[in-house]
C-alpha cells in the first residue's frame, strides 16, 4: 500500500480527534456554566448549592485537561 493513504488516514483521525475534543470542552464549559448559575440561584438549600459548585469545579478540571490534550495535539503539528 501506498505510505501517503496511511499518512492521511492518521491525519484525517488526528482531526476528527481534535473535533471531539473541542466538542467535548465546549460542552463541559456549558455544562459548568449551567452549574454555577444555578447555584447562584439557590438560597434555602446550601447541599444542593454546594453539590452544584462541585459539579462546575469538575467540570473546570476536565475542561483544563481537554485543553492540555488540544494543545498537546497542535504541538505535534
Amino acid at each position: 500500500m501506498d505510505y501517503h493513504l496511511f499518512n492521511r488516514k492518521d491525519k484525517e483521525e488526528e482531526e476528527n480527534l481534535e473535533v471531539i475534543l473541542e466538542n467535548s470542552k465546549e460542552i463541559e464549559e456549558d455544562l459548568m456554566r449551567t452549574y454555577l448559575i444555578t447555584a447562584e440561584r439557590i438560597h434555602d438549600n446550601d447541599e444542593l448549592k454546594e453539590r452544584l459548585e462541585n459539579f462546575a469545579e469538575g467540570n473546570a478540571k476536565r475542561t483544563k485537561q481537554l485543553i492540555d490534550e488540544l494543545n498537546d495535539l497542535t504541538d505535534k503539528k
